[in-house]
Formats: structure tokens, sequence, C-alpha cells
């Protein structure tokens, strides 16, 4: 399978500190990629060392085959790009707003109308015709999932798209990247861990400049279900009693995790940068 994103050797210092050190990751086309780390572990200088917008010390990156340089590269055109926090024109309203990115890009009027009512539905904003400045976050976000993929990208990367959204954005947000796999591969950078297990194929952990861990998910429940004892139940019951219970006889040193998954996520990260 070919890897739209390849990363090879990268590092980068501000001053004497160095944020990326040597790291190395593919990203298969087609994939939903989970880029984990914790505030400041270095996953937007990434982000933004793909696009070009930062020079990096030493290393590569590809983009659908093709090299990145810093400044105004070409891989870009492959790209669509969500920050953290969008920025919008706030007195327009969404389908002025689309229409100006189609314009940006040169399209013509036709394709930018078939566009732009696609993506509106596709984000749930069809129906939406009050200015942007008076949208919640979440909202903003979904827009900013359609300005980033008016242009067809081959590439999504998403910077920390749910961080400050409720649990009814967050699940907007990822309903909407989960169902543009195939068609388009997906990075996005996170500290919850929750959200890539909801949806990604693959992750990769960024722990002191370094990756720590990149693998399938699916690799990663195989390699540790012998580590793992699953309990089902016939009515609902407080997992910590039942850990109680066990840990009062001896009987299983670990935590008991109420989690339809085979193992934890997040109990995976902890293992692994400590």
């Amino acid at each position: 399978m070919m890897s739209v994103l390849s990363i090879k050797n990268l590092s980068k210092s501000f001053g004497t500190n160095k944020v990326i050190d040597n790291i190395s990751f593919e990203v298969p086309e087609g994939s939903v990629f989970g880029f984990i780390g914790a505030n400041g572990a270095g996953k937007t200088t990434t982000m933004k060392m793909i696009l070009g917008l930062l020079p990096f010390d030493s290393g590569e990156i590809y983009v659908c085959g093709e090299k990145v340089s810093f400044g105004a590269t070409k891989t870009n055109r492959f790209i669509g790009y969500l920050p953290d926090v969008p920025e919008f024109y706030g007195y327009m309203r969404p389908k002025e707003y689309l229409y100006l990115c189609g314009e940006v890009v040169g399209l013509n009027s036709e394709v930018i109308k078939q566009r732009t009512s696609y993506l509106l539905e596709k984000v749930g904003l069809a129906d939406v015709t009050k200015r942007i400045k008076s949208f919640s976050r979440g909202m903003k976000q979904r827009l900013g999932v359609a300005q980033a993929l008016f242009n067809e990208p081959k590439l999504l990367i998403c910077d920390e798209p749910t961080s400050a959204l409720d649990p009814i954005g967050r699940k907007e947000i990822l309903d909407i990247l989960k169902g543009i796999r195939g068609n388009t591969t997906v990075i996005f950078s996170t500290h919850i861990l929750a959200d890539v297990e909801r949806i990604c194929d693959r992750l990769a952990v960024l722990h002191n400049s370094n990756i720590v861990l990149e693998s399938a998910i699916s690799d990663l429940k195989l390699e540790r279900k012998s580590r793992t004892v699953e309990l089902e139940f016939a009515n609902e019951i407080d997992p910590q009693k039942v850990l109680q219970v066990l840990t009062a006889g001896n009987l299983i040193p670990m935590r008991c995790e109420a989690h339809d998954a085979e193992i934890s996520l997040e109990s995976l990260y902890l293992e692994v940068i400590e």
C-alpha cells in the first residue's frame, strides 16, 4: 500500500531545545492515523513542517511521493489543513465562505456550487444561513473540515480537532473524519486517546521528542490480548467493586476498566511512556 505521507529521520530544534529528534513514520493511503502526544510534545511543530511552514534541521518529508521543502512547497496542493483554532471572516455565511475558498483556488463557478452544496451537507451545515461570527466552536470546526476538504485533498491534516469540544461536538467531528476514510487519508494530532481508539487504523506516539510507538491498532490489541481479562456481566455493575473483590483475594493484579475494547489505549500509552 502506498504511503501518502512519509517522514524520515526528521529533527527540529528551537535554540537549544530539541523538539523533534530523528523521528520516522509512514501514513498509508486511505487510513485514519492518530498522532498522539501530550500537550507540548511537538505534534503541531511536526504538522507545520509537513505543510512547509517551518524549516527542519535534518531529515526528509514526502507527500504523495514528492519532497516537502520549506516555504511555498508544491506538495500543499495534495493537502487540506484544519488548525486547532480555525479562523474565518465572521461577517460571512458558510456558503459565502466556501464560495470564496473555491475562487481562491481557481475553480469554476459550477464546481464551486457543487462542492459547496456537497460539503455543507456532509458536515451538517446545509441549512445554516446565519453569519459565522455567531457559530459555536463545534460549528466552526465542522466548517473548518468542509474548507479543508474543498480542494479534494489526498491528505487531510487536523491539529487537535476535538480538544475544545463538548462530547456531542467531538462525536460530530469524529463521525465526519470516519466518514471520509478511504477517499481521503487523515492524520490528526491529539492527546485524547479515546478519539484515536474510536476511528483510527494506526497510531504513532510522540514522547520526549521521539516516536516511541508506531503500529496498527489491531496489531496492538492482538499483541497484548493475552495480558488482559475480559468480563461480561448480565447486569450493570460498578467495575471498581469487581476490582476490589478480585484484588482482595489476590486473584488479579490489574486495573478493572469498563471498556468495550480488549485493551485501553490509555493504559497502553501510560505503559509506553513510563
